[in-house]
């Protein structure tokens, strides 16, 4: 947890006002920083995900997974091209990493709306895993937020909210 803390306040604190001269980087960094914002969430998401991903080993179940199953039931089924705008992901790694959930009996794809369409539905099997790894993935929010501290929590979701915007060119 404390790794992670490092990475977040890495990202969060920037690289403004500083402009490295000719490929130095900027005056006051250490070895080893980045002052690249997109290597920097990169890293930082990794790290996050690990910690998501073993605080939800117990029910068998990644975080990438868990996003899935839970896009899909809230809203009761999803066409493939719906969920991976929802997870902000291309429709081939999407697809990749449908394939394991759907051998393991989570998930179903079938016929979407219309015909040239494919929807993902949530099985039996995969709400049973969902209902396990809920709690865990409670578990991991509030520990996460509570080692922010409640009002960087908050911050840091405001912060990456206006980066997906910009991202998007919103």
């Amino acid at each position: 947890m404390k790794r992670l803390r490092e990475s977040i306040a890495i990202a969060m604190q920037g690289q403004q006002g500083r402009v490295p001269q000719k490929g130095r980087p900027p005056e006051g960094s250490q070895p080893g920083d980045s002052h690249c914002t997109c290597a920097v969430l990169r890293r930082t998401a990794r790290r996050v995900t690990q910690a998501y991903d073993r605080a939800l080993r117990p029910a068998g179940i990644k975080l990438t997974q868990y996003s899935v199953l839970a896009n899909v039931l809230h809203d009761g089924g999803l066409s493939i091209t719906e969920l991976a705008e929802r997870l902000a992901m291309d429709r081939t790694t999407l697809t990749r990493n449908l394939r394991p959930m759907e051998r393991a009996g989570w998930i179903e794809i079938g016929p979407g709306p219309d015909r040239r369409s494919r929807a993902v539905r949530i099985t039996a099997a995969g709400r049973r895993v969902f209902d396990a790894a809920f709690p865990l993935w409670q578990a991991a929010e509030r520990g996460f937020r509570r080692g922010l501290g409640r009002d960087t929590a908050a911050e840091l979701r405001r912060l990456l909210d206006r980066a997906l915007q910009e991202a998007d060119g919103s």
